[in-house]
């Protein structure tokens, strides 16, 4: 509120930010589908179909939340993940995979990752996992 003499005016209060999530997979049937997903729970979303892309892409928003693809041509989600680290240590990396292997959870927290969650990706389970990393990131 803004009081000027004998008249009181509301001012229109700003709507909170919503935490921004960077999706990266060559798929775009799984992009589309969690762009879907965490837009309508309430997320803001940026896709990108490779590694490079996103490692390329310039933006004014900064992500609170990482969800990569761990097998994608060229530069896989953990080398990804590394590389993010050196600029961008703080914000929570999930790595999503339908190729798990016997070392591949090792390698990912090795990386500073944080979830390695198993394709089909079940949705509730997901957006939990992304709530959390985002609550428990440093600020």
């Amino acid at each position: 509120m803004i009081e000027t003499g004998s008249h009181t005016r509301r001012l229109p209060m700003a709507a909170p930010a919503r935490p921004v999530v960077y999706v990266v997979d060559d798929d775009d049937a799984v992009l589309g589908s969690l762009r879907f997903l965490l837009e309508t729970d309430g997320f803001a979303v940026r896709t990108f179909r490779s590694a490079t892309a996103l490692l390329n892409a310039t933006s004014s928003s900064r992500a609170d939340c990482y969800v990569i693809d761990y097998k994608m041509p060229g530069i896989n989600g953990i080398d990804l993940a590394g590389r993010l680290r050196q600029f961008d240590a703080d914000t929570p990396v999930i790595l999503i995979t339908g190729y798990p292997d016997g070392n591949i959870s090792a390698r990912a927290a090795a990386a500073g990752i944080k979830e390695v969650i198993l394709k089909p990706l079940l949705d509730e389970n997901l957006l939990k996992r992304i709530r959390s990393a985002i609550q428990d990131r440093p600020r």
